[in-house]
């Protein structure tokens, strides 16, 4: 049994690996072609490009991986159906629960690694792509100076043409250089050649040889003054302008960049922000606070991980705030951190503690759908391989058209349904756990009845079960109609 099963792991590897690499490179171009213009023509190293690509890969490996799962999965047992490897199985006395539980095996050790991701490696991943992006966009366009255009150096200030610009010793003929920093007064400079140059990488050095200067005042417009020289240095400072990364870090994480621990630390927070609203507005209000009541945060999944994350191994929780144990009351926040709020009765007062209570609702509810639906996305490998398995066994002879579109319609469906719950739930029309794990328990339910009734399968020329169910149904229907 041990060779059987060794034997179909490595007919799921290849296709596995097969297609995440392309789902992934291909949601990745994606991604990659949206930001282009953040990248572009701002001479950033091909470190700083590497880099962006590489963070930008863990969140969409999320994505992809429950998809790999799937095509591999339809793939392999499809293959195992149209080349007849079933039927000797089941000759020699396999059944089909046991060809499938190795590849079951395999989806829960890979749903517990995806649990990690989700938690540990995904939200780090976000984080520095959030500050990276951020550092990329304060850096200016590349500086570059064109022939027989008048560029601008400084926009609006300073502006140089030159007739000839060599590429390799930036050497530079015919120059002109209009100076307008100055609103009191206008300078031209003229030179017959220059060089210019970078100084450590963000001032601009001119060095003219053999030219004049005329200045213009605005004050004395009938007198200009002109001057010659034979050697004349003009610095430019901040032209250039190299990558700066911001090494202090930022404190300021969003959802998608906090693990489990920290969005269940965060729930309790603001649990107690949006009780304590609640307790002002039925003390200035009670008729209008008395719909508005909130119900206590139930124990989510994240508070369990937590706990048993405490229990299990204390160390891996670091410098996270770790989660209430489950069925322990919220945290008591300081009163400095709540400030009493003062007895008003004025319309204004009221209007802004419901707003105060309704923004704590709403960030609740974001922060559990970013919870759930880490569990729910990393859950969803093992519930594709549950469907996907004896969906390939009752069409034989579905090949690629059928792996291909058997993973266009759940993949449709389930990103669809996941996308729809998360809209419902941050809108506190759904329960955060039911928006995120609807699809899952839809789709897996299909693929358990499925499972179970994989005994049954037709052994006809003509397909599968499924063909002479359909057969059956179709032969009854006829003789109904002909009595």
């Amino acid at each position: 049994m041990r060779i059987i099963s060794k034997y179909i792991l490595r007919e799921h590897a290849g296709p596995l690996v097969f297609a995440l690499s392309a789902l992934t490179s291909l949601l990745l171009l994606n991604y990659v072609a949206k930001r282009l213009g953040d990248l572009v023509g701002k001479g950033l190293p091909w470190q700083v490009i590497v880099e962006f690509f590489a963070l930008s890969i863990p969140f969409t490996v999320a994505m992809t991986l429950p998809m790999a799962v799937l095509v591999a999965t339809l793939h392999a047992f499809s293959r195992f159906a149209a080349e007849n490897e079933i039927t000797a199985f089941k000759a020699s006395g396999v059944s089909m629960h046991t060809l499938m539980r190795p590849v079951m095996i395999a989806a829960g050790i890979l749903t517990l690694f995806m649990v990690w991701f989700n938690d540990q490696l995904l939200p780090a991943a976000n984080h520095r792509l959030s500050l990276l992006t951020t550092d990329i966009a304060r850096k200016k366009p590349t500086f570059a100076l064109k022939e027989q255009i008048i560029n601008p150096v400084v926009p609006g200030k300073l502006f140089l043409r030159a007739g000839r610009i060599a590429s390799l010793s930036n050497e530079m003929t015919d120059v002109a250089i209009y100076d307008l920093a100055d609103p009191a007064k206008r300078r031209v400079i003229y030179a017959d050649r220059g060089t210019l140059e970078m100084v450590e990488g963000v001032d601009l050095k001119l060095t003219l040889r053999d030219g004049s200067m005329e200045e213009l005042s605005t004050m004395e417009p009938t007198r200009l003054q002109r001057s010659f020289f034979v050697s004349n240095v003009v610095k430019v400072r901040g032209v250039g302008n190299d990558l700066e990364r911001d090494q202090s870090g930022d404190d300021y994480k969003s959802d998608r960049e906090l693990t489990i621990c920290e969005l269940e630390h965060r729930v309790q927070q603001e649990a107690v922000v949006r009780d304590s609203a609640w307790r002002n507005l039925a003390k200035v209000n009670a008729r209008l606070a008395k719909p508005l009541k909130p119900t206590p945060v139930p124990v989510s999944m994240g508070g369990w991980y937590c706990g048993m994350l405490r229990r299990v191994l204390p160390s891996a929780l670091g410098a996270q705030a770790p989660a209430p144990p489950a069925g322990a009351p919220a945290p008591v926040v300081a009163p400095a951190t709540l400030p009493a709020v003062a007895i008003d009765t004025s319309p204004v007062f009221v209007e802004s503690i419901k707003a105060r209570l309704t923004d704590a609702t709403f960030t609740i509810d974001a922060y559990q759908v970013e919870i759930e639906k880490k569990f729910a996305i990393a859950v969803a490998c093992f519930v594709f391989v549950l469907l996907g398995a004896p969906i390939a066994l009752r069409f034989p002879r579905g090949g690629v058209g059928l792996t291909i579109g058997v993973s266009l319609a759940v993949f449709g469906l389930y990103y669809v349904g996941l996308s729809a719950g998360e809209t419902l739930a941050n809108r506190n029309i759904l329960d955060p756990f039911w928006a995120m794990w609807a699809a899952n328990f839809l789709l897996g339910g299909v693929g358990l009845v499925l499972t179970l009734r994989l005994g049954s399968e037709g052994s006809t020329a003509r397909g599968s079960e499924t063909t002479e169910w359909w057969s059956s149904l179709r032969a009854r229907f006829t003789r109904r109609r002909a009595s």
